[in-house]
This record gives structure tokens, sequence and C-alpha cells, in this order.
């Protein structure tokens, strides 16, 4: 009998779900195995070679745990609020509900045909207001625990999708999706204390297994810097600037200060005669991303704004300036520059011809900085000491004269929670006339998105909830006073920073997973995904995860134990697949020809899961010929 994989792969791909081969017994005898892929964003292109990569070997650990004797969770859902989904439904001219359902029953479908062992009695969609109630709950939790709150913060704003961006969606000041101008303007909004879990998110990073570069990323974006906070008085001004830095046994060696374009001090002290170079200046800062600003060509811009600090530690009146590559969110928003021994500073410092003075022994200052360590000169009481001692010995005398103090801080920001569009969930909060909010009760959720026609983005920086006023209008809980409803929804990566947990117990009304089930699953045993939400989702949902184990309702406090990460599968030509390049491979074709086995075999023989690889037609026709001398062996 000839191979023949569209007759045999539909007959036991009916079988088991017929049988329900698949389905987890949440409380058996075995041992547990919990294995998880990151769902999708169901788009409107489908299943790419990608996604079946990553889920093909899931799926093979999936089936080899069951028959090692392990009850496995092995569940799929969708990922399907947020900015992409509300963008492809206003492309196609339908409502997002409408498309993301679609979207939905065909990624479903796909994955059915390429026979990935999922339990789908468990299936969940960030959408679904049974899921999204306890999103909501969540953020009623944080807001208790004084987590979240509301506060004026620069942010990105895309005016063309009319709604703030995360860093990571901003790409050379244009939005990653659409590729729109982006600006820096200050807006009011939602935001979640992450930083209050900081060092706890650090220090969580040893306790699990996930690959070397993902850690790297998260300590370098929670960034932890020991340092100190100096006064540095303004000359001529009853006002001081307060610079962070990691090197106060340096300070003799500081011969400018330099400012975030966003610093609140930049306009004061401003002199009139720099005063339309500097607007310029901060005007070009705005559109660019904290990202960009953070870059290679970081410190080759600034301005001077007319103005000089005194040099708490050496006397001398130094020039302030303003320059991008200083962020606003990290440390005080303003520095003090040692050009001898920083390498930025020194090509500031030679670009604008500004003074460099060396202070520790060891380099040619006039010919680059030396970053190194080496007995202290130029530096007063400093003189001959070495980094640690001088470090010490400086932050003593700083706190007795009352210029400063030993501090610890972070380049991890508030996580910013709102977005000013339509399709993600409501925030369950209500506005009194005062000022004030209010959280909604818990027996009111889920507070569900409203039906609406016109769902486009105002570009006002309202969300187009704030037009349906029959929604918007509304009573300050418990009260007869009038209110309006918070009309930001939360961002796409809110209901992913916890959906493992539903998984695990889906159809529970009463709470967001029972703790009994929850102690037999968590944590995820293997988590497999793409690289690019190392600093996103991750660190996200690491954080939802310590801060509901610390109120009770989840038995661990790390989410992931084990995490791998996936390579991307490359066009034939060695590009990135695209509809541009005309290069991109349909799993769905490639099974009408090949069967899902040769498609899953070949995936699985193209090498190292993580590496990047190329595609290759003739190896899934290869892999397809030997199944069929395998299938000749035996019938």
């Amino acid at each position: 009998m000839a191979y023949d994989p569209s007759r045999i792969e539909p007959k036991w791909q009916r079988f088991w779900e017929e049988n329900q081969t698949f389905a987890t017994q949440g409380l058996s005898d075995k041992p547990k195995y919990y294995v998880l892929d990151m769902f999708p964003y169901p788009s409107g292109s489908g299943l790419h070679v990608g996604h079946v990569e990553g889920y093909t070997a899931s799926d093979i650990v999936a089936r080899f745990k069951r028959m090692e004797g392990f009850e496995v969770l092995h569940p799929m859902g969708w990922d399907a609020f947020g900015l992409p989904a509300e963008q492809y439904a206003i492309d196609k001219g339908v409502h997002p509900r409408v498309s993301t359902q679609q979207n939905i029953d065909n990624f479903r479908s796909q994955l059915k045909l390429m026979g990935f062992s999922y339990d789908w009695n468990r299936e969940i969609g960030t959408f679904d207001p049974s899921f999204y109630k306890w999103t909501q709950w969540i953020f009623l939790k944080l807001l208790e625990h004084d987590l979240a709150y509301q506060t004026e913060v620069p942010v990105n704003w895309c005016p063309a999708l009319g709604t703030v961006l995360a860093n990571d969606e901003v790409i050379d000041g244009k939005s990653e999706r659409g590729g729109h101008p982006v600006i820096r303007k200050p807006m009011k909004q939602w935001m979640l204390r992450i930083t209050a879990y900081a060092d706890r998110l650090l220090e969580g990073l040893d306790r699990i297994d996930f690959p070397e570069s993902i850690k790297a990323m998260q300590r370098d974006r929670i960034g932890r810097s020991e340092g100190a906070d100096a006064t540095f008085p303004i000359v001529g001004q009853d006002a001081a600037l307060e610079v962070f830095t990691t090197r106060p046994d340096t300070m003799f060696g500081a011969t400018f200060c330099v400012l975030s374009p966003e610093h609140p001090l930049v306009d004061t002290i401003t002199t009139p005669e720099q005063k339309e170079a500097v607007e310029a200046y901060v005007r070009a800062a705005a559109a660019k991303s904290d990202i960009e600003r953070s870059g290679a060509d970081a410190g080759k811009t600034g301005v001077f704004t007319g103005a000089y600090a005194v040099n708490p530690a050496t006397g001398k009146e130094i020039p302030i300036w303003v320059a991008d590559y200083v962020l606003m969110g990290y440390g005080t928003g303003a520095i003090m520059c040692v050009p001898g021994h920083d390498e930025r500073d020194w090509a500031f410092a030679r670009t604008f011809g500004l003074p460099i003075v060396e202070v520790v022994q060891g380099g040619n200052v006039e010919e680059a900085a030396y970053p190194g360590e080496g007995p202290h000169v130029n530096s007063g009481f400093l003189d001959g000491l070495g980094k640690e001692e001088a470090i010490e010995k400086m932050n003593a005398w700083l706190e007795e004269k009352g210029l400063g103090k030993r501090v610890v801080r972070y380049r991890l920001r508030d996580w910013i929670f709102a977005r000013q569009r339509y399709w993600g969930e409501p925030i369950p909060v209500v506005h009194g006339p005062d000022g004030t909010y209010h959280p909604l009760p818990e027996d009111q959720l889920p507070l569900e998105l409203p039906d609406v026609e016109h769902y486009q983005p105002t570009g006002t920086g309202e969300s187009p909830l704030a037009a349906i006023k029959e929604w918007v209008e509304t009573t300050v809980p418990g009260t007869d006073i009038p209110g309006r409803r918070e009309t930001d929804t939360m961002p796409g990566s809110a209901g992913s920073s916890w959906y493992f947990l539903r998984f695990i117990d889906p159809e529970n009304g009463k709470a967001l997973c029972d703790p009994t089930l929850a102690a037999r699953w968590m944590p995820v045993d293997l988590y497999l995904g793409g690289a690019e939400h190392a600093v996103g989702h991750l660190l996200y949902s690491r954080f939802w995860t310590k801060f509901l184990h610390d109120i009770g309702h989840c038995p661990v406090d790390e989410p992931y134990v084990r995490l791998v990460n996936q390579g991307m599968i490359l066009g034939e030509d060695n590009r990135k697949m695209s509809k541009r390049y005309g290069n991109v491979v349909n799993p769905a074709d490639v099974v009408a020809d090949h069967g899902a086995d040769a498609l899953r075999m070949y995936e699985m023989f193209m090498g190292p899961i993580e590496a990047e690889k190329p595609w290759n037609t003739h190896g899934v026709e290869g892999i397809h010929r030997f199944l069929g001398r395998a299938w000749r062996l035996f019938f």
C-alpha cells in the first residue's frame, strides 16, 4: 500500500479528537509535566512555518512525557487583544471581534491539520469576557496594593495610530506597525509599579533555566546601579541639579553636566541667547524613542543651555548642556560628566571642545578615556586611593557635608498600562467629578467592551470609548454621584501576563484558578517561544506571578522552570520570509503536497531549535520519500 498522508493523517486526527486522547486529567496520580507554547496572536495571514517549528518541538516533548508516564498539560489559546488585531480589522473594514474570531477559527483548523496533541478542551482567548474578567480582577488587586496608579509621564505617541506605544514598538522614530512617525509627549497614563519588584526580578533569574542571552537582557533592562545622588548648585539661581552617579569618586574630574531634554529645569535655566537652539533640540529629541537615544550614536549631539553649575568637589563652575542620551526615566535625568574616564563623555567633550581632566591614573586621557582602575590623582582628599576606598570616602564626605547620599537606582521604569484604543480590556475604574478614581466592585466584573460601529482611533489622545456616552456615563460605585468610566484600555500584554494559570482551570467562574489545581500544575516546566519577548512579556509575566504569589493566588513566584527560544526560519533566499520578497512558505500548502508528518519531521531536521536556518523545499521532499520507505517496511 502506497504512503498517502492525505488519507492516513485525517483518520488519526479524527480518532484523537473523538476519543479525547490528549485530554488532561487535572488531579491524576501521575507526576505532572506542563509544556506550553507562547500562545499566538491570531493574525489574518494564519499559521506560518515558524509557528510549526516551535509547536512541533513542544509537541514532541509532550508526547514523549506521556510515554514516560507523566500527566501532561499541553494547551493552546489566543493572544487576541491589542493593536495588531484592531489595526487588521480597520484595514479590512470589519469589527475586530468578527475578524479576530475568523482568524482564530482559521488558526485552529490549521493547528489541527498539523496533528499537534493539544488539549482543545482548555482553549482560551484573552478577548473572551470570561477570561478578561480575571485580568480586570488582577488590576483591581494591583490597585488595592498601591501597585497601580495614574500619573503624567513622557510617552511614545503615534498620531496616525492614535495611541501610546511601548519602546519595543518603535523603530527609528516610527511605529513598528505601519511605519508611522512617533513623538515623545507627556500624557496622563495608568502605570503598574513593576519597579517595586526590581530586586526580586533580578534575584529570580538565578533560579530559572533561561538562555543566558535572555537573562542578560532582563538584567540590563532592570539595570540595578549602586551609586550616589549629589547636589550641584546652579549659578545665579535658587535651584540645584540632583545628579546620580555610580562613580562619585571621579567627581573631581567632572567638567560639565548634561540634562535630559525632558528635565523640568531645562526651560528654567536656559539663557535667552540659547533659548531658540535648546527648544529646537528638545523638539528633535521628542521624535526619538528611548532605545534610539541609547543606541550607538548616543552622546554625539547636544546643546549648551548657557547656564553653569558648581562642582561640589572642586568649587568650580562647569557648563550645563542638554543631550538626548540622558533619559529622564533613569536616575534623576541629570548627570555629571567625567570625560577623562567615560568613553561617551570623552567623545562629547571632544565634539564640543570641553575640558578633560585626569583623576585616575593608568591611561592617556588626551588620546582616549581611561575607564580602568588606578590610584586617584588631582582629587584632593582622594589622591592615592583605589576605586572602592575612594567611593566609600567620597560618599561619606557628601553625606557629612549634606551634599549627597548613597542610593540604589534602577534603569527599569514602571509599566505604562494604558492604550488609547478600543480593542483591549476595559480598565475597571470610575472617575468622580472631583478627579478621584474609584475601583469597580468585583461583583460587577467583567466590565465588558460595548459593541460599537466606530472603533477607529480618535487621534485626540482619547480612546474611541470616550465617544460612547451611554457606556461612559455612570455613577461612582456605591453612590448616586455622577461619574465617568475610564476610557483607556489595557495593553495587549495584560492577558499574556497570567494566561498560563487559566489553562489549568479554564472554566472556573469563581476564581482565576483553583488553588489545589494551581499547586498541582505550576510552574510551567517547559516554555517555548521567540526571543523577541525577552524584556516585554517574559518580564511582565514574572512580575505578575510574583504579585499573585504575594497575595496568595499562585503557589510559586516564578512562572517558568525552563525557557527555550526557537530560531527564525528564513526563506530559500536566506532572507526573512515576507510577502515583499515573495518567499513566504504556507504550511498548509506543504501539508497538501507532502503531509503534516513530513513537514514536522523536516523542521526538526533543519538544525538546532535555537538556530536561524533557511527553508529548503527539496529537504521536505526528501523527508516525504523517507517516510514512504518507512511505511512500506511495515504496510
